[in-house]
């Protein structure tokens, strides 16, 4: 079946039918209770309520698991992410045991993440799940044995660099940070006042937790007007970002940007460029968005996403396949 015009890959089968079966062991070891609160309906609202602060949330929470629990529902967490992207979700939930510490709060807890299955898990249906926390969002929607979509996708640290304790100097998203500041210091006079488009960060990530994301301002450097070592500081910036999913998604992913056009790409920069001063930067192309910013607690907390302008949630990829 082919989704539209951005089809995954046959490649792409293995994480759905991982997830799959991960999804299913998952719910086989829960108990009545736990399952009924773990599963709901395809087409409800909770699919699309997604957000990255700490709230009160649906689902089952780690914190209420069992040993062997846990165990199935951090294997499933490990199919719908890169070995890389599962060490980075770890390393974020892993920072609110340092939130708890300063701060004393019982909302800072690391074993408040949480799980919703949406629909059955099967290697031939429509379903979906998410992963969900303090700092991280993570949402799989998957067709016909597809994952058809990995959107919104969000990493966030507090502290963006741990200042004290046994891990100071720990940076979650480090390469996020400084692979973009490798590319604006390299810049030309002229593209640099191209690609700075305020002296002033905002708060917080533009797109918020939207349901659908809305298309920035055509603003920053295109791709095609940087030098070809700058490209290549740019496209590793996209990929770290989409490696954080497995292979065969990132590689569809990175292969829709190229098919949408990776001249027009375009990346810009708002706030200060030193280093412990509020910026946020944005990659913007045809079809996809990635947003970063750190301007909270004196620039030392950092939220990044990536976002489908036509596949978050699968939406315009489902309306297609019906």
């Amino acid at each position: 079946v082919v989704l539209g015009t951005v089809g995954l890959s046959q490649q792409a089968d293995q994480p759905a039918s991982a997830m799959a079966a991960a999804a299913v062991r998952f719910l086989g070891s829960l108990s009545v209770e736990q399952e009924a609160a773990v599963r709901f309906p395809f087409d409800g609202e909770d699919r699309f309520d997604w957000h990255f602060i700490p709230r009160e949330r649906k689902g089952v929470a780690l914190k209420m698991m069992t040993g062997s629990q846990r165990a199935a529902a951090l294997d499933l967490v490990r199919t719908g992410l890169s070995e890389e992207g599962f060490t980075k979700a770890e390393s974020i939930r892993q920072l609110e045991q340092i939130l708890y510490e300063a701060e004393g709060r019982d909302i800072r807890d690391p074993d408040l993440y949480f799980f919703m299955i949406f629909g059955e898990p099967t290697n031939s249906g429509t379903w979906g799940w998410r992963y969900e926390g303090h700092h991280i969002s993570q949402n799989w929607t998957i067709v016909d044995g597809r994952v058809i979509a990995s959107s919104p996708q969000f990493f966030g640290t507090n502290p963006a660099n741990v200042q004290n304790g046994n891990r100071a100097g720990t940076r979650v998203l480090s390469t996020e940070e400084d692979l973009a500041r490798t590319l604006l210091r390299s810049l030309s006079p002229e593209l640099r006042a191209i690609t700075i488009i305020s002296n002033e960060a905002p708060r917080d990530i533009l797109t918020s937790n939207e349901r659908q994301a809305a298309m920035q301002t055509n603003d920053g450097v295109a791709f095609d007007q940087l030098t070809t070592e700058q490209q290549e500081v740019l496209w590793s910036l996209i990929e770290e970002y989409a490696g954080v999913q497995p292979d065969p998604i990132a590689a569809e992913r990175l292969e829709n940007i190229h098919s949408a056009g990776i001249d027009t790409v375009r990346f810009a920069w708002m706030g200060g460029t030193e280093p412990d001063t509020g910026h946020y930067y944005r990659i913007q192309g045809a079809t996809f968005l990635i947003e970063y910013d750190n301007v909270q607690n004196d620039a030392n907390h950092a939220h990044s996403v990536w976002r489908d302008f036509n596949g978050d949630f699968g939406r315009d990829l489902l309306a297609a396949h019906y």
